[in-house]
């Protein structure tokens, strides 16, 4: 531009500065360049003036002799060291006082968030002109009432005013908030509650119960003393250091998972200690208390040259028939048909707790109705399904504890074990009612007198039951409107007769309004028959669920049994002071395998799967969890995230 507009009776020199400078607006980087322009003439000079303007360029004056050149440069390096000593001055004193200003910092912070909090919840408030005061309307649990009235006096008696505060019960028709007082211990497991719905107001929280039934359906799964005594040992740590590790806060989530849910470990790992010394497994070893009840009858010989060999439990010379004291007998530890035995004990044991789990649920409902005094729900939905499950599946519950009873390994038992059904099979042919197919040798198909007909009742009773859950709440229900419909149509009869009262007026029920609760009563079978589908269709799919509980246990088991004999027993062959420190590294890669995989992944699948049967199999039969939690005005839920937030 410079060449083209002077026609080249310019001379430019450019020089580009490397180090970006700092706008002092924007604070943004800023690439500079300097240059020098020589020329000749005003009119030149006016021109490249105009042409620096046009590009925003910073003139700054150059002197004509040298001597007022260095002069001027000796001015703008004084001007320079000025301003770095005020800079560095100031950069200090601004230090200083942040530093100062860091130690009351969250004292200020909390301030002004509590005073912020203060005004938005009074902004909330109505003022009354005509008393000049303030009225809230707010929810607050009828067992603080004096609490909150004591509050109220002592904050009039600080401020010193004459009037008195006046706290009064309204009637609402707006739904409750739900609030469960919980403390440290139960605090976890109402999490786990809250994590499914929120209960409704007033429904019943199923809270108490969970905290018996998690854990133990937990160790049923997870069944091992020597794991159980490693969670029980972690969870006591957290517990009794709770005060330190609380005040150390920190943003691990991880951490803080496992630190909230320490009470809920802590009984995790007592019940796996419990249900591990029933299994008599610890670390997939047995401990034998109180000696085995199984004796070897065979000769020495024999013993060396079969490796595997069968005890008849049904002679005295093989067996004491006397049953272990507790849990199972450790010389199960050893047996060739040990994962056989345990299969066919754990499946049924997971069958029995889970009817029993379910059953439960579904006499909980019983609370609800009773409580909300819906009398209809109590005679077409909480006694069919009674009905049902306890004909169907608690049978089934009833059948193998007849079989454990009716059938042992002597034949002159009051049955022969080979005439032993299968409580599946039987339960098959029940519903199907065919009759089960005879066995050699065995004078009856049944376990008691009269079975097969005890099987047709229950069945058909059962089966009943399905369309007085499909259809008899929606038909009661419409017959209800009905009768209140016709009720209004006979006052508006009477009205019109002149009998009624001068000045009354009684309004008609429209057609569309009939039409309307048509469209109600629809929905109505609709939702119902979706409810009895699933509850009917459910009973066999949840039963089937708490399998669930003997197939981890089994895998926990028999994981714990690989590890063990192809880590562990690889540090046991050395017999020299070599294998000592061989055992050492095994010891060591065994005990984190352990920890690692039976401990933390075992553990967290059945924890997932215990919550799984809570939530579904459990509290479906009776918890709708609809409603929305009560949030109190806490400085310390208000303070704590926004302070959180701060230090991020």
């Amino acid at each position: 531009m410079l060449w083209r507009v002077c026609r080249g009776n310019v001379f430019l020199r450019l020089a580009e500065i490397e180090t970006p400078l700092e706008d002092p607006l924007t604070r943004n980087p800023v690439h500079k360049s300097i240059f020098i322009i020589f020329f000749q003439g005003d009119q030149l000079k006016t021109r490249i003036h105009k042409i620096c303007e046009g590009f925003r360029a910073t003139l700054y004056p150059c002197p004509e002799t040298p001597s007022q050149r260095r002069e001027m440069a000796m001015k703008v390096t004084t001007r320079i060291e000025d301003l770095n000593t005020i800079l560095g001055k100031t950069q200090k004193r601004r230090h200083r006082v942040l530093v100062a200003a860091t130690k009351n910092i969250k004292n200020w912070f909390i301030k002004v968030i509590k005073m912020k909090a203060i005004y938005h919840t009074m902004n909330s408030f109505n003022f009354d002109v005509t008393q000049k005061c303030l009225i809230a309307e707010c929810w607050v649990p009828l067992h603080d009432i004096k609490i909150i009235q004591s509050a109220l006096h002592r904050g009039i008696k600080r401020r010193g005013s004459y009037v008195s505060h006046i706290l009064n019960k309204i009637n609402t028709s707006e739904d409750p908030p739900t609030y469960n007082r919980t403390n440290k211990f139960t605090s976890g497991f109402q999490n786990l509650v809250d994590a499914y719905g929120i209960a409704s107001y007033r429904e019943i929280n199923p809270t108490p119960f969970t905290i018996i039934s998690f854990p133990f359906l937990f160790a049923v799964m997870f069944g091992d003393l020597g794991h159980g005594c490693l969670m029980v040992l972690f969870a006591a740590f957290l517990v009794l250091r709770e005060k330190s590790l609380a005040a150390k806060k920190t943003d691990n989530e991880v951490w803080n998972i496992f630190f909230a849910g320490r009470y809920i470990i802590l009984l995790m790992g007592l019940f796996s200690m419990y249900t591990g010394f029933i299994y008599n497994d610890i670390f997939s070893k047995s401990i034998n208390l109180f000696g085995s009840y199984w004796h070897i009858n065979y000769n020495q010989s024999t013993v060396m040259v079969n490796k595997c060999l069968q005890l008849n439990p049904s002679l005295s010379s093989n067996y004491d028939q006397v049953p272990y004291p507790v849990g199972l007998d450790p010389v199960w530890q050893l047996a060739l048909n040990k994962i056989v035995f345990l299969n066919a004990y754990k499946m049924k044991i997971s069958i029995i707790i889970g009817v029993l789990h379910m059953l439960s649920g579904v006499c909980l409902s019983l609370y609800n109705y009773i409580y909300f005094k819906d009398r209809l729900s109590i005679y077409c939905d909480f006694i069919p399904q009674v009905i049902f499950l306890t004909f169907l599946f608690l049978y089934m519950v009833l059948l193998m504890f007849i079989k454990w009873i009716s059938y042992g390994p002597q034949n002159d038992f009051p049955h022969s074990p080979a005439c032993a059904p299968s409580i599946l099979i039987t339960f098959i042919n029940m519903v199907l009612f065919k009759e089960a197919d005879e066995l050699k040798n065995c004078n009856t198909i049944y376990m008691f007198a009269g079975q097969g007909a005890v099987q047709k009742i229950l069945v058909i009773v059962a089966l009943l039951c399905v369309p007085i859950m499909l259809l008899a709440k929606p038909i009661c229900i419409m017959r209800q409107q009905k009768d209140k419909y016709a009720q209004l149509a006979n006052v508006h009869a009477t009205t019109e007769n002149g009998d009624a009262g001068a000045g009354r007026v009684v309004q008609q029920p429209s057609p569309s309004a009939g039409g309307h609760d048509e469209n109600e009563i629809g929905e109505l079978f609709i939702h119902q028959g979706i409810h009895t589908i699933e509850f009917v269709l459910g009973s066999i799919s949840h039963t089937a669920s708490y399998l669930r509980l003997w197939a981890l246990s089994l895998a926990h088991a028999q994981l714990s049994e690989v590890l063990w004999s192809m880590v562990m027993t690889k540090g046991l062959i050395l017999n020299s002071w070599i294998g000592g420190v061989w055992l050492c590294f095994v010891f060591g890669f065994w005990a984190i395998l352990t920890v690692g995989i039976l401990v933390l992944m075992e553990g967290l699948s059945a924890f997932l799967h215990t919550l799984r049967l809570h939530w579904v199999e459990f509290q479906s039969k009776f918890y709708k969890g609809l409603g929305y939690a009560f949030t109190p005005f806490s400085f310390e839920l208000i303070i704590n995230p926004a302070w959180n937030e701060v230090e991020e």
